[in-house]
């Protein structure tokens, strides 16, 4: 297996944020990566990523104060979702949870059983099950009371939204619905996720830069936008350890990313919401 690495290594060290995340925050949203020798890549991954390691995710959220997780896997293990069990088992079953990438005749009771509350469809990077499968897969996980996590673009979600709004389970949507910063708060993209949202039964991940470019100055009116709208139904996560970047210069630090979501939040209610209680409730984390 060629193991050169396409993307940067998380950092080594967080920089604490301006505040520590409150008593129960949860990361809604990250991958773990190896180690290679039991956990072998897929042949068909779009990227090539270098080891993100249990330790070294503990070490990124303890210092933000992190003590919930929810590991999603990754295009990279296509439907192999051993990694992200094993991960589950790791960080401990009552306080992590795990969402995967499944084939038609995935065992999804022993998936419940080790963790899994979700599924994941990925139209962006791929190497998943594919959006022809969502109805199907839908009305199978509907009883174990999953839902269906989407990675998509803007306009691929536009033009899915009226099939979500007919699903038999709950839709989270990733990293801010897939809108671009750049078009701005009121674009289809934001109009199709906040449609949703308006239904009761979706929820959206303020995880945000991959919809904008540095300096990102630009999410927070999408960020205000999704917490004005359903306030109940947001969430956070880091996406650590940040495959979107090629090299260390362009890395972020988890630390500032906690900082941004303090300058969206309007009150210190909502930020207990959104760390704490949404989570615990999307994710089924106990009171």
């Amino acid at each position: 297996m060629d193991l050169t690495f396409t993307c940067a290594p998380a950092n080594a060290r967080t920089n604490a944020p301006r505040r520590r995340a409150p008593v129960g925050a949860c990361d809604s949203h990250f991958h773990i990566f190896g180690p290679y020798d039991r956990f072998p890549l897929s042949e068909a991954r779009p990227y090539t990523p270098p080891p993100a390691l249990v330790p070294h995710y503990l070490d990124m959220a303890n210092t933000l104060g992190l003590t919930r997780r929810v590991i999603v896997q990754a295009s990279v293990y296509g439907t192999d979702n051993a990694v992200t069990l094993d991960a589950v088992e790791q960080l401990g079953r009552a306080d992590s949870r795990a969402i995967v990438v499944v084939e038609d005749d995935a065992p999804l009771q022993a998936m419940a059983d080790a963790g899994a509350v979700g599924v994941r469809f990925n139209a962006v990077s791929g190497n998943g099950a594919p959006l022809e499968q969502l109805e199907a897969l839908a009305r199978r996980i509907a009883p174990l009371g999953w839902h269906i996590q989407l990675f998509l673009k803007g306009e691929a979600l536009v033009e899915l939204a009226p099939r979500l709004a007919g699903l038999p389970v709950p839709v989270v949507l990733d990293h801010m619905a897939g809108a671009r910063a750049a078009d701005g708060a009121q674009s289809p993209a934001m109009d199709a996720a906040c449609r949703l949202l308006d239904t009761g039964r979706a929820w959206v991940k303020l995880c945000g830069y991959r919809a904008s470019r540095p300096p990102y100055d630009d999410l927070a009116p999408l960020a205000r936008r999704f917490l004005t709208a359903a306030p109940e139904r947001c969430v956070w996560g880091t996406d650590w350890p940040h495959t979107q970047f090629a090299t260390p210069e362009q890395m972020l630090d988890d630390g500032l990313l906690l900082d941004w979501l303090d300058d969206w939040l309007p009150d210190e209610a909502t930020r207990q919401r959104v760390l704490v209680d949404n989570p615990a409730k999307l994710y089924a984390f106990p009171a």
